[in-house]
């Protein structure tokens, strides 16, 4: 497995495309500039399976229609966010002056943890609510690879004054979710570079 991080719109949301030897490609967060994402999916003939989103919050699926309609590719989201896509007051887009941000609902819904596979893909779906309610991880054990979304950043936790926020929810779900990780673990966050689990536990003011 590979992947590319994509620093996509006016917040600076990071996008990943993962692929795989045969040129699978699923896509995380696709939070805007979708002609981005086109254009490197495209210019290496990548296979994009679906769409994988950490959570709802509109500068996280700001190009999701775009990407879904190119490629008529199934989208998965927590439950507790079912109607977060099309809703911006709990999206959040509402409430920042850049336009409100809608999307179609999810194909896919996640209701629990476990095991998600798509083709060779293969991630154990952490729930970690508190930056917002039905916020997921992505954990790839076999390549030492977390997306976290908004939960974990590099020196820093998501924020928790948005709707459905929580910080005690979030600081319970990082230790016991996350910070249980081997150290080497690399965190793909949803800003910001990444680090790694081990880093976070030395080196993170909030933790």
């Amino acid at each position: 497995m590979k992947w590319t991080r994509f620093e996509l719109g006016p917040v600076q949301t990071n996008a990943y495309v993962v692929t795989n030897d045969k040129r699978d490609a699923l896509i995380l967060d696709p939070g805007a500039e979708s002609e981005k994402l086109f254009d490197y999916i495209e210019r290496n003939e990548f296979n994009p399976l679906a769409v994988l989103l950490t959570h709802a919050h509109f500068d996280h699926i700001g190009a999701l229609e775009d990407v879904r309609r190119r490629w008529q590719i199934p989208v998965y989201l927590h439950s507790r966010e079912a109607d977060w896509l099309g809703d911006p007051e709990k999206n959040g887009s509402a409430y920042f002056p850049l336009g409100e941000v809608t999307a179609e609902a999810a194909d896919e819904l996640i209701r629990d943890e476990g095991e998600l596979k798509i083709a060779s893909f293969r991630f154990e779906i952490f729930e970690t609510p508190g930056h917002s309610p039905g916020s997921v991880s992505y954990y790839d054990r076999e390549h030492g690879i977390v997306f976290s979304g908004d939960a974990l950043f590099a020196g820093s936790i998501g924020r928790t004054d948005l709707y459905g926020g929580d910080q005690q929810m979030l600081l319970k779900s990082i230790t016991e979710k996350l910070l249980t990780l081997p150290d080497d673990t690399v965190v793909a966050s949803g800003h910001g570079p990444e680090t790694t689990i081990g880093k976070e536990k030395r080196m993170n003011p909030f933790l």
